[in-house]
């Protein structure tokens, strides 16, 4: 999986990142799902030990291009993990009690406690993402929120959180293709907006406030995972065994039971 990952101090460029998977996609959707069944399976009891030992916390960031998946990964790889511990927040524009505070206060307040896994659909690198795009702030204000930002997620990760960053990588043609999807189909018209036109125009300036964003802000405590999202089935595959190999390195262990329970009987 560390194909996926980039290093600290790598610099990307998104053009050299094939979003269809490459050699890996070879393996087939049928294999592909098949996998996917056992790394539900696993994910699912992995999830259920973090909830019961209460000592772990774990942050999942999801940033991806509109339609880029966000929305069907989470529905497809946490299929069947418990709701108890765990749960998504969504980011979306800011309120504003959220503006009257700075741009990390809404975001820390959804970071997981302990025991629990937390989803971020969109998250804080919304503030050097469209932000930057749309220059609603100063380049002299967004280009020093790298740095915050690592700082942030590196203050979680002393603090006991297991951060795990996924960009769901698509192309251009696979985004025409699922709004035009959006279109077509009745059931999903909900999910079409005008506005999401406007921002594919500005699809260059994405791949380049991306590209920064990822060169800028994969740390040793908070990587970020290059995911190529053209094809569903490899990105579920692949991002599930990212987050399950990332959940056996904690070395968990179900709290001790009660002393004495070999005595009791239950009449």
């Amino acid at each position: 999986m560390d194909t996926y990952r980039v290093q600290p101090g790598d610099k990307i460029k998104l053009n050299k990142w094939d979003p269809d998977g490459g050699e890996v996609a070879e393996i087939g959707k049928k294999a592909g799902n098949k996998e996917m069944l056992k790394l539900n399976d696993r994910l699912e009891a992995l999830q259920e030990l973090l909830y019961a030992e209460s000592k772990q916390k774990v942050l999942i960031v999801l940033q991806a291009m509109d339609t880029g998946g966000k929305d069907g990964a989470i529905r497809h790889v946490f299929d069947g993990v418990n709701p108890q511990g765990v749960r998504v927040a969504s980011f979306k524009v800011p309120t504003p009690e959220e503006q009257a505070h700075d741009y990390l206060w809404r975001v820390h307040k959804q970071t997981p406690g302990s025991g629990e896994m937390v989803i971020f659909n969109r998250s804080h690198y919304e503030d050097v993402l469209v932000v930057r795009v749309h220059e609603l702030v100063p380049k002299a204000v967004w280009s020093r929120r790298y740095e915050q930002i690592n700082n942030f997620e590196r203050m979680l990760a002393e603090e006991g959180t297991t951060i795990l960053k996924f960009y769901l990588h698509i192309s251009p043609d696979e985004q025409k293709e699922r709004l035009q999807a959006r279109l077509d189909e009745p059931h999903k018209n909900w999910k079409f907006s005008t506005g999401d036109l406007a921002e594919r125009k500005r699809w260059a300036e994405y791949m380049q406030a991306y590209e920064d964003m990822l060169s800028k802000t994969s740390t040793k405590w908070a990587p970020w995972y290059i995911i190529p999202a053209n094809r569903k089935w490899l990105r579920n595959l692949l991002m599930s065994q990212i987050i399950v190999d990332a959940l056996e390195g904690l070395d968990m262990k179900y709290p001790e039971p009660e002393e004495g329970l070999d005595k009791v009987v239950i009449e």
